[in-house]
């Protein structure tokens, strides 16, 4: 042990280096059993009550993530002579420097900024369909620091900014609700009774396995939503209405269930869904 120490004593640049991947070794397991510990924590706060699985709780895990292998890295970085000099300049910099890394950082801040503000304000919660104005729709399956991340159909996942997220008019499906919903809009020609297409129509939807009561009645039971006669359109008359559904439920396949019901259900009562025409008026 001796002469181990006296052959360092003599070497001091070996010494430095051997105490630098030391550091190393002992700051990684370090940061791993935290990440692990804060692993098993935020899963079992999951697991105690599962309306905690929200956005906030995913925002602040990520949060601690980044910041467990933020002070790791700078504890390494600080503690040897080797690389302390490279930390400071690292982490105070010149102006050139500073001004290089603000520039190439703005995406990433923006970023960062707009998880909080999105983690704040909460428009969606995790396990939430929603659908942008861009024409994205899916399932809220995560949100780190930079994206958000949706579940289309099949095998598709969007990964979207959350500064491209932040901007977007978002129609949530399922806003402060166990259940989720769609609206669904039908014509039919102009000379359909309109309180028999809005009840053929309600019916359908009624009867669709998928379909359950998802609004408050008078006495605070659960209903369908009613059937409503819109408007006049060019060739048609347009009812809409909202049909509710279990998260558990494929969008797609609610909505190929009822369109399939509706349209069987109009044409076996003999209601007529128009074509859309046009009227041409031919002069000498």
């Amino acid at each position: 042990m001796e002469k181990i120490t006296e052959f360092l004593n003599h070497h001091p640049v070996l010494s430095q280096v051997l105490s630098l991947v030391l550091t190393i070794i002992i700051a990684l397991i370090a940061a791993l059993i935290l990440l692990k510990l804060s692993r098993k924590l935020f899963r079992r706060i999951r697991a105690a009550n599962a309306k905690n699985n929200n956005i906030n709780l995913r925002v602040f895990e990520n949060i601690l993530r980044f910041l467990i292998v933020f002070v790791a890295v700078l504890w390494v970085v600080m503690s040897s002579e080797l690389t302390r000099s490279f930390g400071q300049t690292l982490f105070t910099g010149t102006a050139v420097l500073a001004a290089i890394a603000g520039f190439a950082a703005q995406p990433v801040l923006s970023d960062l900024i707009c998880g909080f503000i999105i983690g704040s304000t909460r428009p969606f919660e995790i396990g939430n369909r929603i659908t942008l104005d861009s024409g994205l729709s899916g399932i809220v399956q995560d949100i780190t620091l930079r994206h958000v991340v949706l579940k289309g159909i099949d095998t598709q996942v969007y990964v979207i900014p959350n500064s491209k997220m932040n901007g977007y008019v978002i129609q949530n499906m399922s806003y402060q609700s166990d259940i989720r919903s769609v609206d669904f809009r039908f014509t039919v020609s102009f000379n359909t009774d309109p309180e028999e297409a809005a009840r053929v129509i309600g019916e359908a939807i009624q009867e669709s396995p998928y379909s359950v009561p998802g609004k408050k009645g008078k006495d605070g039971e659960m209903i369908y939503a009613k059937v409503y006669f819109m408007a006049f359109l060019d060739s048609a008359l347009q009812f809409a209405t909202t049909a509710y559904y279990e998260p558990g439920t494929p969008t797609e396949v609610f909505k190929d269930d009822i369109n399939t019901r509706v349209k069987n259900a109009l044409d076996a009562h003999g209601l007529e869904i128009p074509y859309a025409y046009t009227n041409v008026v031919m002069k000498e």
